[in-house]
């Protein structure tokens, strides 16, 4: 079977333009494509390795590659509880561009909520909410809300 990386490339870019609408801005490809790595990053630090690779099975191929640049499996990560924590982490995940993207915490928030959205595209619902269902209690309703029934 020959690699088709006009394939792989033509549904990361329908998964960054889907993630631009969710954003509310389909012209900020950049600033999706920023939201989408920190998140990412902050996802799988709080995930099992178990759950993340369950995700990415049903990820398109260029977007596996974002959520896995840079990964350090064995690397340990503080145990976060709340939402707060959460968005405090993408924050931290983005650098100092942070400040292009987020005006509050409820702007990080919300765009957590966005990257999920479009996940939920991709990804069936029973592994989304096996996945989001080893994060602790707190910080579920975050993701809850993009979970279809």
């Amino acid at each position: 079977m020959p690699l088709d990386f006009e394939k792989y490339a033509m549904k990361g870019n329908e998964f960054v333009n889907l993630l631009a609408k969710n954003l509310g801005d389909e012209t900020g490809r950049a600033r999706a494509g920023r939201i989408l790595r920190s998140v990412f990053r902050t996802l799988r630090n709080h995930l099992t390795l178990e759950e993340s690779s369950d995700l990415l099975a049903q990820l398109p191929m260029a977007i596996k590659s974002v959520y896995v640049e840079g990964w350090r499996i064995s690397q340990p990560h503080e145990r976060i509880r709340t939402i707060e924590a959460f968005a405090a982490e993408v924050i931290k995940e983005q650098g100092q561009v942070a400040w292009r993207d987020f005006s509050s915490l409820d702007e990080v928030i919300q765009s957590v909520r966005a990257v999920i959205e479009t996940m939920v595209a991709y990804i069936s619902a029973d592994e989304m909410e096996e996945a989001f269902g080893t994060l602790p209690k707190n910080l579920r309703s975050i993701f809850s809300a993009w979970v279809p029934s």
